[in-house]
């Protein structure tokens, strides 16, 4: 049994939506990640990162979800920003259900426990006041909410946190997300979200308590990265 991480699948197996904008990597990424996730097995734990369909409403991503449902082991879902299929955690296990997507579960106001260790996260969000308008702000506040909740669920176990938008860009940084990340001792973060020469700019890393690690599909070679044994 092993923990493993990836973010931004970006499948559109409904629609063929083409990704190629991003780069040659993502020719063929849906093969390229069930190869990817070949090595993993039943009893392995997968986080995605969020960015996972193109979809824009459940029924839609349905054909999206039942490919993540064939992958191996059970997969923890997060929102990104492309996820438009998203409208409520509620909602999507719902669907779930019905479907007998049994190996996937959402992360949103809640935690998942896997041995001594706590499975935090949320969205996260971009914003700079010099930049951002009161719809950010929103936005931002709503998130880092939502964060605290996760990391406030896991009690004194020790916690890991997964987002889809990096808390460190370039010289980007979200001091909110940075703050909590801290103050709860936060082992390791986790996020997607950037790709092509984007990535460059990423952040990967130690800063304080917590090590950085940036996990988009095309940066990690469509591979979920091992967290833990």
């Amino acid at each position: 049994m092993a923990l493993y991480a990836i973010g931004d699948l970006h499948l559109s197996l409904a629609n063929d939506k083409p990704m190629d904008v991003f780069g040659d990597k993502w020719k063929d990424h849906a093969e390229k990640l069930k190869q990817g996730f070949s090595g993993l097995t039943e009893r392995d734990l997968t986080v995605l990162c969020g960015d996972l369909s193109w979809a824009m409403d459940l029924d839609e991503a349905l054909t999206d979800f039942r490919y993540i449902d064939a992958l191996p082991g059970k997969k923890i879902l997060l929102k990104g920003n492309h996820d438009y299929w998203w409208s409520t955690a509620t909602k999507a296990k719902k669907l779930f259900q019905a479907n007998g997507l049994e190996s996937l579960d959402i992360l949103n106001n809640n935690c998942f426990f896997y041995g001594d260790y706590a499975l935090c996260g949320t969205r996260g969000w971009f914003y700079e006041e010099e930049k951002g308008g009161e719809h950010d702000k929103k936005i931002m506040r709503r998130e880092i909410m939502r964060l605290e909740t996760s990391l406030d669920a896991a009690g004194d176990r020790q916690k890991l946190v997964f987002l889809h938008y990096p808390p460190i860009y370039g010289r980007y940084e979200c001091p909110e997300i940075l703050g909590l990340l801290e103050k709860h001792h936060v082992r390791l973060c986790c996020y997607g979200h950037l790709h092509g020469k984007s990535c460059a700019a990423a952040f990967n890393g130690w800063r304080a308590c917590t090590e950085f690690k940036l996990l988009s599909a095309d940066y990690v070679d469509f591979t979920p990265v091992k967290i833990l044994d």
